[in-house]
């Protein structure tokens, strides 16, 4: 019996198991993969304080040790379900059922994919939603991007140090991206922009992509190009199909939470990512987990009373 579980170790979660084994709490932390979320996926880090600029796996490393300081415990999973038995929560994770007292939901969103017929097939043979991890792989190749948000963007320059040309293709006139970041690419000479396309296909051999039939939202007019690899930034999907049973998320699968993280159900809260805000970036997942560690104290303290 712990504490508190914190699904998730971004951000988020590694700050709500610090602030809440800080308070003397006994906490276990599950996460399915490396801790940092998707800082593993982000090349350099120039928004968050104390840091004019870092590697995003680099942050995640140093959030994982300062998690850890205070005892929490940390193991790895996939979560199923959570059981709420009033002030038992009950965390079903592969063969393991784990309780505690609360819960964090912490469990991050993922890239979202476009869904056009090659994706699947081609995923992991030239389409990546990950530049940090495979943009070596594309040495000298001419890329597409495909998004025009921050992500979109951000990778997009992070490719340029290995492809001869990135060409960032997005469904609108304009890019949706930070200012900053807008002119960084504007004036990169490898960085070419496709305005108002959107691919409908993934085409390719055996082996690998090859090209990307394109339309136009404007006229519908179709068109191909070819392409040596593409790289996917079209927004997120939050990773909590384990907790729509609680009642607890939106149509959208976003969790609805107040001010304090809390859910609708008592002793569950969820913070980052995961959370339907306005803004989900490395410094408001580290405020939401800050907060639900605290408030995970209180409500701990107050079973005890």
């Amino acid at each position: 019996m712990y504490d508190v579980i914190v699904i998730g170790a971004g951000p988020g979660g590694m700050t709500a198991a610090l602030y809440a084994s800080r308070s003397d709490l006994s906490v276990l932390v599950i996460e399915r993969g490396a801790p940092g979320g998707q800082l593993m996926n982000t090349a350099e880090v120039e928004n968050y304080p104390g840091f004019n600029t870092i590697l995003g796996p680099d942050l995640a490393m140093k959030m994982y040790e300062n998690s850890s300081n205070f005892g929490a415990t940390h193991t790895y999973g996939n979560v199923t379900r959570i059981e709420n038995e009033g002030t038992i929560k009950k965390v079903y994770c592969d063969e393991e059922v784990y309780e505690a007292k609360a819960v964090v939901i912490a469990s991050g969103s993922d890239h979202r994919k476009i869904g056009i017929k090659g994706e699947e097939e081609y995923a992991g043979r030239g389409v990546s939603y990950c530049a940090v991890c495979d943009g070596a792989f594309f040495k000298d190749r001419h890329l597409y991007v495909i998004g025009g948000g921050d992500s979109a963007v951000e990778e997009g320059m992070y490719l340029t140090q290995f492809a001869s040309k990135v060409t960032i293709v997005h469904r609108r006139d304009e890019l949706r991206a930070q200012k900053i970041l807008q002119d960084r690419a504007f004036k990169n000479e490898k960085v070419d922009f496709l305005w108002n396309k959107v691919p409908v296909e993934f085409t390719g051999d055996d082996k690998k992509i090859t090209g990307i039939t394109l339309k136009d939202t404007k006229t519908d007019e179709v068109s191909q190009v070819e392409a040596d690899g593409v790289f996917v930034y079209v927004g997120l999907d939050p990773l909590t199909e384990p907790f729509k049973d609680l009642g607890i998320t939106t149509e959208e699968g976003w969790i609805t939470t107040n001010n304090r993280m809390e859910t609708a159900i008592p002793g569950i809260y969820a913070i980052g990512d995961v959370r339907d805000t306005v803004l989900r970036q490395i410094a408001t997942a580290v405020g939401d987990g800050s907060i639900a560690g605290q408030e995970v104290y209180k409500y701990i303290t107050a079973l005890q009373d």
